[in-house]
């Protein structure tokens, strides 16, 4: 359970190589040293460097084998998290882009993408979804995007799955409500990191420390839901109200 200044005693990153993920639990060791389980492929080229930085930090950093897409491997995956005892934190934050033109064209490779995308955020989640209830304390985090509040032309499939998990995500905290567990959905919008590099700069692109700070901030205030940058909130809303022929020819 987080203490009073807000430190986590356990924080379970699925994702666990994730740059925004891994920003999010920096940002919760900077309260305090916490037990960090983190869920990712053991054959990660970047799994042992996200290990020593966490430890660096003050973490105790346990591994577990995590294949997003092998849903019927989930069930012991997250057992295996609880081994260490209650999570207080568990940050969804797995995800692939892609080549978004060619995935709405490429059957095999458009349905990998809503697999890890959507399927496998839904399957943790159920997960995570019992065992809060359960412990009755704790926060889930999901990592959402402003590309599922109205989903473009431009990135239809990649959108597509963030509207479902942003809609599942919301509801599980509906459905936790009274049980003493939470959780918190965050929308960054494109964010700094080496998977949005090549794509440049967007409007409104924000850095990993941005999306971390905001969301540490959110658990601590119990919100349901975050725009990472504020603007997104009212360009979002605006979004809803454009009809499809206008929203069409829009310059994204």
């Amino acid at each position: 359970m987080l203490n009073a200044v807000g430190q986590a005693q356990h924080i379970l990153l699925l994702g666990g190589t994730s740059e925004i993920g891994l920003g999010i639990v920096t940002e919760f060791l900077e309260r305090g040293p916490a037990k960090v389980t983190l869920a990712a492929r053991a054959q990660s080229p970047h799994l042992e460097k996200a290990q020593a930085d966490l430890a660096a930090r003050g973490a105790e950093v346990e591994v577990v084998d995590f294949d997003a897409t092998d849903f019927d491997s989930h069930p012991a995956v997250i057992d295996k998290a609880w081994e260490r005892g209650d999570v207080d934190i568990a940050i969804v934050a797995f995800g692939t882009l892609g080549d978004q033109e060619e995935l709405w064209q490429n059957h095999d490779k458009a349905v990998a993408s809503a697999q890890t995308n959507y399927t496998a955020a839904v399957s943790v989640g159920v997960l995570l979804g019992e065992k809060f209830k359960h412990q009755g304390h704790g926060t889930i985090v999901a990592m959402s995007s402003v590309a599922g509040m109205r989903v473009r032309r431009s990135n239809f499939v990649y959108g597509a799955s963030k509207a479902g998990v942003d809609g599942f995500y919301i509801n599980l905290d509906e459905a936790l409500r009274g049980s003493g567990a939470k959780v918190l959905v965050v929308r960054p919008g494109q964010v700094r990191t080496k998977m949005s590099a090549e794509a440049g700069d967007a409007p409104l692109t924000v850095n990993v420390s941005d999306v971390a700070k905001a969301t540490v901030g959110a658990v601590l205030d119990g919100k349901q839901s975050i725009y990472v940058h504020p603007l997104f909130k009212y360009v979002s809303l605006a979004f809803k109200f454009i009809p499809q022929p206008i929203f069409r020819k829009l310059p994204f």
